[in-house]
């Protein structure tokens, strides 16, 4: 169930991208709401679940997790932030676009693995990222002539990473679990926190995007409380 999900939020968000590519507003709202999402995640869910493991320099893996989705924005140029038009389509390599996604949802879907419940927070934090991820990328991929023949593969390639991730974190020690959510956490909260700091032309205050914010918080809180009810 938790594998259907992960796939169909990345087609489904494909899907929307060829769909309606040419709105480029619409995926950025969603990127902001998403942001709000995965910030109240972060701090609500995962960084308290981390710090309760009790492991000594977890801190350092959060640390780690953030400057991973540094190195990962080398290859990605930004695309998780809804960056695809500022670079110019040539500079984005499909390979190392691919592999920047590839293993940036990879990452995200190990700490599924012993999840007990189908619908947790967490994977709620995760399929809110991956719509508004794979709308830019269907945007940018499946309505441009030159990558028409492997766009759908890497489409494709991007929804099986997560469960893929999943699947081979049943084989990891359970131990390591709250390892690789500290990862996790520090990619979530340095992406949230770009696509909600960055700056406005002129600095001035743009409430459109704190109200989406505020929005994606206020969804991710519903989630908290009921799923701690």
């Amino acid at each position: 169930m938790i594998v259907i999900l992960l796939i169909l939020s990345v087609l489904g968000g494909a899907f929307l991208g060829k769909t309606f590519g040419n709105h480029a507003a619409l995926a950025k709202n969603l990127l902001v709401i998403s942001a709000g999402f995965l910030i109240t995640i972060c701090l609500n869910e995962v960084f308290p679940e981390v710090y309760e493991s009790d492991k000594g320099s977890i801190g350092l893996w959060v640390i780690a997790g953030v400057l991973l989705q540094m190195l990962l924005e080398n290859l990605t140029k930004g695309f998780e932030h809804g960056h695809f038009h500022d670079h110019g389509e040539k500079n984005i390599l499909p390979i190392a676009l691919m592999l920047g996604m590839f293993v940036h949802a990879f990452i995200e879907g190990i700490p599924l693995a012993n999840q007990r419940e189908i619908f947790t927070p967490y994977l709620a934090g995760i399929l809110f990222h991956n719509l508004p991820i794979s709308f830019v990328l269907g945007a940018f991929l499946l309505n441009n002539k030159k990558f028409n023949a492997n766009a759908w593969l890497i489409v494709v390639l991007f929804a099986l990473a997560s469960p893929l991730g999943m699947w081979l974190g049943q084989y990891f020690d359970a131990g390591l679990q709250p390892y690789f959510l500290a990862v996790v956490g520090g990619i979530f909260l340095h992406i949230s926190s770009v696509i909600i700091f960055e700056s406005n032309k002129n600095h001035n205050i743009d409430w459109k995007k704190i109200l989406l914010v505020v929005c994606g918080v206020l969804l991710a809180m519903s989630g908290h409380l009921f799923h701690h009810h």
